[in-house]
């Protein structure tokens, strides 16, 4: 719902800032006051083309920024989130306009481009009668309004069941068969691939194993230097550290009668020999493990070299490549059994086409029933709106085969005048037109393509008297499901309002400025006193003003 519109230097506006509510707004105002600029604002808004002359004389950009309240609106705050938008109860969309004509469009103050704002505010407002933003012309959502008229939302729903399972069924026998083409090629080579990594023996340990052992055979030499020089010193040679020890403590042993602290440290120098011994034993072993296998390093560069080539033909490490091995030995085991596997598919897929069928005709009959109670509703809505010469038929087109809304396109074909040929609504409604079309389909099926707010232009153009009670009766209806903005300069209309809001201009400082204002109680009166009798007004517009309003709202 739309809360808060904000514009600013846009045409002769230079500071606008309205609220609106719930239910059904109206907007009136004499000819030229503005109303068209603010519907102009909000087209702006919703992903029209900016021009320059959109920006007020002497300012160097223009601003239209709106506050939308989406409780509970869960579907437009998924595609906003899908669109990268995250947003919660409240949306502020924004428009700037420079002087040169450049715009920028921001959501919840992130930058925008037209092509991702446009499919995001058609979820968020509907605008009947201008060109730019009429909905009803476009094919796709006549299914819509004829489902939900005629109660088909559960049928459609099953319909799309079958038809969706159907449709996987399908993708995943068609890929069979692509793979079936190709598939003794595709068999060898899954089987070359896993038989080259079999032949390789890979073990996920090997790898570093490989590379420990290279370094130690890199460093053969040293490392047997040195074990043996480290033995040497300690225990192996004449004068080693072990030998000095054992002498020193066998000195200490014998003072210790004649020095008892003296003898004492016998002990600490036995235990140190004892430990470089066992530190002389672990590297004479290690003496003994070092090998010198003649050609084993070359072995070893050779089989790294061999690992390396299989990791960058198959994957980055040996985990990965065995990883591959098993999905090439699955993909093995489906083709091998591919023609068990395509008998099922084929065997399902047969059934859901007749499941889809026989949904789908039950659909259509649903659909041809609810068609003739629409076009007869239709008929009869448009007799009210003056239009009683408009004929009104709902087409059904079959498909050649089953598509994902049912086994027939819709499209709603209208004839304005007696004895013009029925044709598409684009081609021969006019904006007024349109807009008493969209009002009476608004009206007869209020949930069909719902969008939170409606704005309707020109739904009064050419009608009075009692075709626009009618008109204003039927808004107010629509607004009770959705909020509710018309445009409107008969006092019929405007009289079932339950905001009234007027447009008028004003001269500041030699230039014209358009506001707004929202009228209460006495003011409204004196609107719609001025809707009835022009400059003039008198006792008896301002009572029949009342009348109206009092009538309009006891109704």
């Amino acid at each position: 719902m739309l809360l808060n519109l904000i514009i600013t230097n846009f045409a002769i506006i230079d500071r606008l800032e309205v609220q609106f509510d719930e239910g059904f707004n109206v907007l009136t105002g004499e000819t030229g006051a503005g109303k068209s600029i603010i519907l102009d604002a909000v087209g702006l808004l919703l992903g029209d083309r900016a021009r320059p002359d959109l920006v007020r004389a002497g300012a160097t950009e223009a601003t239209v920024e709106a506050l939308f309240d989406l409780s509970g609106q869960d579907a437009i705050l998924q595609a906003f989130s899908a669109a990268g938008f995250p947003v919660e109860d409240e949306l502020v969309l924004r428009r700037v306009v420079q002087s040169g004509g450049r715009s920028r469009a921001y959501v919840n103050g992130a930058m925008t481009t037209l092509a991702q704002l446009q499919p995001l505010t058609e979820r968020l407002v509907s605008v009947c009668g201008q060109h730019e933003h009429q909905t009803l012309v476009q094919r796709g959502v006549h299914l819509a309004i004829l489902d939900q008229y005629g109660g088909q939302v559960e049928l459609l729903s099953r319909y799309r069941q079958s038809f969706l399972a159907m449709h996987e069924v399908a993708q995943n026998l068609g890929r069979l068969e692509d793979a079936e083409r190709d598939r003794q090629q595709r068999l060898d080579f899954l089987r070359h691939q896993s038989a080259e990594i079999s032949a390789a023996q890979l073990s996920p340990q090997e790898e570093g194993e490989l590379v420990a052992e290279r370094l130690l055979l890199q460093n053969a030499e040293r490392l047997t230097a040195i074990s043996r020089k480290g033995y040497d010193g300690i225990y192996g040679s004449q004068g080693a550290v072990c030998e000095v020890l054992g002498a020193l403590g066998d000195e200490l042993e014998s003072v210790a009668q004649v020095d008892a602290a003296l003898g004492a440290q016998a002990e600490t120098v036995r235990r140190c020999m004892f430990e470089l011994e066992d530190v002389a034993v672990q590297l004479r072993t290690h003496l003994n493990q070092i090998s010198f296998e003649s050609g084993r390093l070359d072995k070893i560069e050779d089989r790294l070299s061999e690992l390396t080539r299989i990791k960058r033909k198959y994957a980055p490490s040996l985990i990965e490549v065995l990883a591959q091995q098993e999905t090439f030995d699955r993909e093995i085991a489906e083709l091998e059994n591919a023609a068990e596997t395509r008998a099922v598919l084929a065997g399902d897929l047969a059934e859901l086409k007749q499941a889809v069928i026989t949904s789908g005709e039950t659909l259509s009959a649903a659909r041809h029933q609810a068609s003739s109670v629409l076009m007869s509703a239709i008929r009869s809505e448009l007799e009210d709106l003056a239009m009683p010469g408009a004929a009104f038929e709902v087409a059904f087109e079959p498909l050649s085969q089953p598509g994902n809304e049912g086994l027939e396109r819709v499209e709603f074909l209208v004839s304005a005048n007696q004895g013009e040929p029925l044709m598409a609504l684009g081609k021969v409604a006019s904006g007024g037109e349109l807009s008493r079309l969209m009002l009476a389909l608004k009206r007869l099926a209020p949930e069909a393509n719902s969008v939170p707010t409606i704005i309707f232009d020109e739904v009064d153009a050419g009608i009075g008297g009692a075709a626009a009670t009618a008109v204003g009766r039927k808004l107010q209806a629509v607004s009770r499901s959705a909020q509710t903005l018309c445009v409107t300069h008969l006092p019929q209309v405007a009289a079932f309002a339950d905001h009234h809001h007027r447009v008028m201009k004003r001269e500041v400082e030699g230039r014209t400025l358009a506001g707004m204002e929202l009228l209460v109680g006495d003011e409204r009166v004196q609107e719609m006193a001025r809707m009835l009798g022009g400059a003039q007004i008198t006792e008896r517009t301002l009572s029949h003003a009342r009348e109206l309003i009092e009538t309009s709202t006891a109704e």
